[in-house]
């Protein structure tokens, strides 16, 4: 119903002007009923009619100005929502200030009645107390102005939510809780007892005249007291119940939330902060999975933690390589975009690979990948869901028939962190075994297997692990100056039951080596 009729008021060409005639006549009411209760008509005599009409004169005049005023700034705020279109930034904050604006106008035509009205019917009864009856048509005036206030500032709560995605975060002054709070006080209940007080210090009005009166003025108070309270209460319970609401769907994860802004006090910039937050999340999450896809899910949280400062420790880690064979033939004769199909084909089985057996695909070189293990999240033992993963890619790599690779796994210490300017950072691995990964890729391209690892690797990995494995054979590797004892995968009559661990946390058990087999030599290739 109330919100019926603030619709109505707003689009009504009377609606403003209906709304300050109301609050108007609800403070000259309280004035009269108190007046006749507190048997002053009495007094007046054979000349009440005059007096009376005397009074009028000026009450009407400043109901007509009021008016025409009232009109008048219906078109003057609320041109825009005539015209069906946003408000302009000055239309907005000239909106905000209506309530404000539109009280101190009332006070303003309240005060030269009083002082009229005050001063009539002084001299038409002069046994009346002049003092008496100024505060009783001061206190009239400032319950009325009080109680326009609070109406026209509901009035325009509708057209916040507007106003707010023009201005974005703002507030008025006049609108703030701590003013809305010491209004609704002196509406309901300062007022009421300043009444008391004066019907209590009238030295004319009778004892049963005084004890009508102030029922009368004590009744006024608990209605208007409860009314002013229930509105106050619920005009800041329920946004802070949205708020609330839309807190916990954020701390759940809900990051789509979006609180209307339905104020323009402290609450309303609460109510924009937390959609502000709810996008800054939504961006932040955003970001975190861009920068995931490029680096990795593990470096993105690394490196949002801790900000954009060089770090990095030494680390012992397991790196695997994985190259194209014949990239450049195959890039020739097929067109762009059909050899760059297949590499995403290829690059998705590395890592898929690679982050089911907990490692990083560090980066992608053209054709080729790197993949740590170890690092940037420490594993007790990263060689075992290394040597996994290259098997499982190099399956699943020929199974496909697109596409021939070589394989490299190296085992040792690197620098594992960060390297650039504070402009411009990339997560890395440097160190002897990228080096010996890179150069085992290369002779593995000419292994049956496609596999080679050094043997680090299989001293580190698990021993269920080791059992699959046996020596290629001693390799000179470009770059090192003795040859590298490297080995290769035994076949597989079918398909290894997955491990126990899968996240690269083994436990040791004493179980034999696999017996080396007969040594192949580099250039006639793997033994027969």
């Amino acid at each position: 119903m109330i919100a019926r009729l603030v619709v109505w008021a707003l689009r009504a060409r009377w609606g403003l002007a209906a709304v300050v005639i109301t609050c108007n006549l609800s403070g000259l009411a309280v004035i009269t009923i108190q007046l006749w209760l507190g048997g002053f008509f009495d007094r007046l005599g054979p000349d009440i009619l005059r007096a009376l009409g005397v009074v009028a004169i000026y009450p009407a005049i400043g109901f007509g100005i009021g008016i025409v005023l009232a009109i008048r700034d219906r078109g003057r705020y609320f041109a825009w929502l005539d015209q069906t279109r946003k408000p302009t930034p000055d239309e907005a904050r000239r909106l905000l200030r209506l309530p404000i604006a539109i009280t101190t106008r009332a006070l303003a035509l309240w005060l030269p009645g009083v002082i009229i009205a005050a001063i009539v019917l002084a001299r038409v009864t002069p046994q009346d107390d002049l003092a008496v009856m100024t505060s009783m048509f001061v206190i009239g005036g400032l319950e009325s102005g009080g109680l326009t206030f609070l109406i026209v500032d509901r009035l325009i709560r509708p057209t916040i939510p507007i106003v707010a995605g023009v201005l974005g975060a703002t507030m008025h002054w006049s609108s703030t809780v701590f003013v809305r709070v010491v209004l609704t006080w002196a509406v309901s209940g300062a007022m009421p007892l300043s009444m008391l007080i004066v019907v209590l210090a009238d030295p004319v009005s009778s004892a049963p005249d005084r004890i009508r009166t102030g029922i009368y003025v004590a009744c006024l108070g608990i209605v208007v007291g409860a009314l002013a309270t229930a509105t106050l209460a619920r005009a800041v319970a329920a946004p802070i119940r949205h708020l609330r609401l839309a807190l916990d769907r954020i701390t759940h994860g809900d990051l789509d939330v979006r609180v209307q802004v339905g104020s323009a006090s402290e609450i309303g910039r609460l109510e924009h902060s937390v959609n502000q937050l709810a996008a800054t999340l939504r961006e932040r999450t955003r970001m975190r999975d861009v920068f995931g896809r490029h680096v990795g899910d593990e470096v993105a949280e690394r490196a949002l933690a801790s900000g954009v400062d060089l770090t990095g420790d030494v680390r012992v880690v397991s790196a695997l390589f994985v190259d194209v064979t014949g990239s450049v033939e195959i890039s020739t004769g097929l067109p762009p975009q059909e050899f760059v199909a297949k590499l995403n084909r290829l690059l998705s089985i590395v890592v898929a690979a690679t982050e089911e057996n907990n490692g990083l695909v560090n980066k992608f070189e053209g054709d080729a990948a790197l993949c740590i293990f170890g690092a940037p999240i420490a594993l007790r033992d990263n060689a075992t869901p290394a040597l996994r993963a290259a098997r499982r890619i190099r399956d699943e790599v020929l199974a496909t028939g697109e596409l021939d690779i070589g394989i490299g796994v190296a085992h040792g210490q690197v620098f594992a962190g960060d390297v650039g300017t504070d402009t411009r950072l990339e997560f890395t691995v440097i160190g002897d075994a990228v080096n010996e990964a890179a150069r085992l890729t290369t002779a593995a391209k000419a292994v049956h297997r496609r596999i080679l690892v050094s043997e680090s690797v299989i001293d580190a990995a698990a021993p269920h692990e080791q059992a699959k494995w046996e020596l290629y054979g001693d390799l000179p590797l470009r770059g090192i100056a003795d040859p590298t004892p490297s080995w290769t995968d035994l076949p597989q009559d079918e398909p290894s039951a997955p491990d126990p661990s899968t996240n690269g946390i083994e436990s040791p058990a004493d179980t034999p080596r696999p017996t080396p087999a007969p040594t192949g030599d580099a250039a006639s290739g793997p033994p027969a």
